[in-house]
């Protein structure tokens, strides 16, 4: 006999396998690029001066080094929902790890259209250069509309989705190719990969709170190279493909940021970059004129996208994979009819998407995304990659990161020092005088409430930790 709060199995269906390394790579990277690289080029600059391209290496750096992580666990355990399996096996399916688990899945409610609707307001700040914005209803229109439309492109077979992605995935290669050419072509201006002192100034620069703001931006524009953990269920061969993804994705991702802020800077020096607001579109109205400035506008409107299309497609199957694990809400683990995907899921972080596409701007959506990520995915997951080793050994994995465990304290100790150096938060204005709630305090406060909702859901279900699972 079903309990009334597992999911209708009439209505769950299993997930298909059916992308390969092309596709799975092409969902990544377009995850990666999106709007990400080109509204934080301008604030790295603001923020390292001409040492800008460090910041870059440094955000490749740590998502080398967690990709590892998210390889090992990714080939071990090739499920749809991604963080949310590998946080319950690391700290027990019946007990640490459904709060873990649950308390990650709280934040993807949140989280996942804040992502979305970064994105998308992104895409309407882009949009400005090509179609004047001036009144305030214009931008939140353009941006509501994007998530509208990914909602009903998304409203189909994986398959149809993963021929969609490869087209998409042209037109990021398309325009990064074409901005990295102008620039090696027109370079006016030398650009320093080294502080001018050399070496011997390195390590202060790297050590520096500008580095550490910098870091958050680059790393916000790196995010996206474990989309396919996220459709884990669904790839074909992943044991092989998972971890060449990901790491395809990060080394041709690296290439291109540093090639393009590379040219940037040669074209445009970075004291005038990091005042611009469409540096793209800038950047290729000095080299070809208006004309072309518009058509590289629209390039950057396609990727940012197509970005938006793999980052909502990744991201409502961790719903899904929750709730078809009875560990959350049933009603998400409804799989389409006919198509086969969890319709549920996508309708409701994308409805969220919409909402908060329509409420926040652009500016601080960023520090925010990671404030909420880090301590529960990031760090909580390589901790728990950690304990899945000591008490299942290392024999048998598809994949093994070398030099285990350096990477792994590499991996916390960076990401709890991006996580210190957000200086960003929610400014309230009260009778008494301003209000300011930094974001990594936001993130333990929502911690505090998902564990809250937590622990009702475990009473009612007469769960971990208040008994045994009711038959």
């Amino acid at each position: 006999m079903l309990h009334p709060d597992s999911p209708d199995s009439s209505a769950t269906a299993p997930l298909r396998r059916r992308l390969g390394l092309v596709q799975a790579t092409a969902l990544n990277m377009i995850d990666m690029v999106g709007i990400g690289p080109f509204v934080t080029l301008p604030l790295v600059m603001g923020f390292m001066g001409p040492n800008f391209l460090l910041a870059w290496l440094v955000g490749a750096a740590l998502s080398l080094f967690d990709g590892l992580i998210w390889s090992e666990l990714g080939a071990a355990h090739p499920e749809a929902g991604g963080s949310y399996r590998f946080l319950k096996l690391a700290y027990g399916e019946q007990t640490w790890g459904r709060l873990l688990s649950f308390l990650y899945v709280w934040q993807t409610l949140v989280q996942a259209p804040l992502v979305v609707a970064s994105g998308a307001i992104g895409f309407a700040q882009y949009f400005g250069y090509l179609v004047p914005l001036q009144a305030w209803w214009q931008p939140k229109l353009v941006s509501g509309v994007v998530v509208l439309l990914l909602i009903g492109l998304l409203y189909r077979r994986i398959e149809d989705i993963g021929r969609l992605g490869v087209l998409l995935w042209v037109g990021v290669l398309g325009l990064m190719g074409w901005l990295i050419f102008g620039g090696i072509t027109h370079a006016t201006h030398e650009v320093a990969w080294l502080p001018a002192g050399g070496f011997s100034e390195l390590p202060g620069v790297l050590l520096s709170a500008a580095m550490g703001q910098a870091t958050v931006k680059t790393i916000y524009s790196y995010l996206g190279y474990y989309n396919v953990c996220h459709l884990g269920g669904e790839i074909k061969e992943p044991q092989r493909v998972i971890p060449r993804s990901i790491f395809l994705s990060i080394l041709g991702i690296m290439a291109l940021y540093l090639l393009l802020n590379w040219s940037v800077g040669t074209v445009i020096p970075w004291q005038e970059a990091q005042h611009s607001e469409f540096i793209v579109s800038t950047f290729v109205e000095r080299l070809y004129g208006a004309t072309a400035a518009k058509a590289a506008t629209a390039l950057v409107l396609w990727v940012a996208f197509a970005s938006l299309f793999a980052v909502l497609l990744g991201y409502s199957r961790i719903p899904y994979a929750a709730a078809a694990d009875g560990e959350f809400l049933p009603v998400f683990a409804k799989t389409h009819p006919t198509k086969h995907f969890p319709h549920v899921s996508l309708l409701v972080l994308g409805g969220a998407g919409f909402v908060f596409s329509l409420l926040f701007r652009l500016g601080e959506v960023i520090s925010a995304i990671l404030a909420m990520r880090i301590l529960v995915q990031f760090v909580g997951q390589a901790v728990g990659l950690v304990l899945l080793r000591r008490r299942r050994g290392a024999q048998g994995l598809p994949f093994r990161m070398p030099l285990y465990p350096l990477p792994v304290l590499i991996v916390i100790v960076v990401w709890l020092w991006v996580f210190w150096s957000i200086n960003d938060g929610i400014s309230f204005s009260l009778q008494s005088g301003s209000f300011f709630l930094p974001f990594q305090v936001a993130a333990l406060l929502m911690m505090a409430v998902g564990t809250g909702v937590f622990l009702l859901w475990s009473r009612r279900l007469g769960r971990w930790p208040f008994g045994q699972n009711r038959n």
